[in-house]
């Protein structure tokens, strides 16, 4: 089923407060209503279901969709998702991170989830209807890449316009893969109008992805970091460690950016760190990575950069957490110069875009 439009109502819940608020209130609204929903569920009066819900899911935040699906476990999945935006899969997961505990008739999900049988699916497009046992994709992973790149065909492409071929393919994905292990393993995504060469059917992408996350995934308990060199703006050397794979679907709940700055008095005459500041960053790393690991489960380091005399550590956590309140501290014990802080909501990580994998 295609993800519902904006369909206004006659019930709805109101709160323009913070994201714990209109997650409470969501659930609120849904304990009272649910009685009517599925009364409307019985009865396949599935506009009357939608239109119970859609302004519920409206005052959580206007751009979030929704959509029901069938449940693993039970009848129903209502799947509330940020539709690969990722400034708003936070919010997405906290709503399904609150949910009540699923039954024989509803399970929540934050994003969309991979079917088995998603070939015998069709995708509702305007008019169109596109039967996904006709989508075949010419799949391609870059040397050294991390990602799979994607063209996508489907003999109804041809009479569709180029936002439509994206939603339908965007959507075939999904329900191929799931939301999210598209946003981990898909690189570009092009629907085209004649068919790759070398296409296959669309069923074979979860192997193909299957292969890449194996041949990437790290031992058990291991971290894996990429060690780079280049140029600042200006033209002076930097060097950066950063977490690999960097991906902010890993960690939904990771959208407050915690940024520490540390300057260093002895350096080359490039700006990088020697001598003793090298020491002193060291044992400031050592400090660093110890509190991590006592709240390895509500942040962590996502990119580290020394240039220009300064030092920039990246890390991100969920804002319920200490983080913030603790790097502030550790901050404090440094002796070289005067230690930067900067708590941001980032939940895109646009701060660290340049790492991304």
């Amino acid at each position: 089923m295609r993800l519902f439009e904006r369909l206004g109502g006659e019930d709805g819940i109101g709160g323009t407060g913070g994201q714990r608020d209109r997650v409470s209130a969501f659930w609120a609204w849904w304990q009272e209503t649910r009685p009517r929903v599925d009364s409307r569920m019985a009865a396949d009066d599935i506009h009357g279901m939608a239109q119970l819900v859609d302004r519920a899911v409206w005052a959580l935040h206007p751009d979030l969709k929704w959509e029901l699906a069938p449940g693993k476990e039970a009848a129903h999945a209502l799947v509330v998702t940020a539709a690969g935006d990722a400034e708003l899969r936070p919010l997405a997961h906290r709503w399904a991170a609150a949910a009540p505990e699923g039954d024989l008739v509803w399970e929540f999900h934050p994003s969309r989830q991979a079917d088995p049988r998603a070939t015998e699916r069709t995708v509702r497009v305007d008019e169109d209807t596109l039967k996904l046992d006709k989508l075949t994709l010419g799949l391609r992973v870059p040397r050294d890449g991390s990602r799979v790149d994607v063209l996508a065909y489907h003999p109804a492409f041809a009479d569709l316009d180029e936002i439509d071929r994206m939603d339908a393919t965007l959507i075939a994905l999904d329900w191929l893969l799931g939301e999210d292990e598209v946003a981990r393993w898909v690189g570009e995504i092009t629907p085209v109008t004649f068919e790759p060469i070398d296409a296959v059917a669309a069923a074979h992408l979860p192997a193909v992805v299957a292969d890449l996350a194996a041949d990437l995934a790290p031992g058990a308990g291991e971290e894996q970091w990429a060690l780079l060199e280049g140029l600042t703006g200006s033209g002076t050397p930097l060097t950066a460690a950063a977490r690999h794979p960097l991906r902010p679907v890993d960690h939904p709940l990771f959208d407050q950016h915690v940024a520490i700055t540390l300057p260093y008095r002895h350096r080359d005459e490039g700006g990088l760190p020697t001598g003793d500041s090298v020491t002193a960053l060291t044992a400031f790393d050592e400090r660093l990575f110890a509190g991590l690991l006592d709240r390895r489960e509500t942040a962590l380091l996502a990119v580290h950069v020394s240039a220009e005399g300064l030092r920039f550590y990246h890390l991100y956590a969920d804002p319920d957490g200490d983080t913030a309140a603790w790097a502030k501290e550790l901050a404090k014990g440094w002796n070289e110069g005067k230690a930067g802080l900067a708590v941001t909501a980032d939940p895109a990580w646009t701060a660290v875009a340049h790492f991304l994998t």
